[in-house]
């Protein structure tokens, strides 16, 4: 049974020549490695993303349903982060 299917595609002018180049400098042995590669690197992003939605996210949405009141607005969620955000560069300096 076959393990593979042939597609074919149409990519902007700016991706082929990243594909062909990417061949051209002998870091891929075919246009069809550098796709798959592509596609590898996204199916693991969307895999993190899917991790962090369901350990992350969720939960943390699950408390506040729970609970409401430990919501804070808008505002003040994002002057906490900068002030946070802030303390790190500060320490990094």
């Amino acid at each position: 049974m076959r393990t593979t299917q042939q597609m074919s595609i149409t990519l902007p002018l700016e991706l082929a020549r990243m594909v062909k180049s990417k061949v051209e400098a002998g870091g891929y042995a075919s246009e069809s490695e550098v796709i798959r590669e592509g596609l590898r690197a996204l199916q693991e992003r969307d895999a993190v993303v899917e991790r962090w939605l369901q350990d992350e996210v969720g939960p943390t949405l699950d408390r506040y349903r729970a609970d409401p009141t430990r919501g804070a607005p808008l505002d003040e969620a994002f002057g906490r982060l900068s002030a946070r955000m802030n303390a790190d560069a500060d320490k990094a300096r």
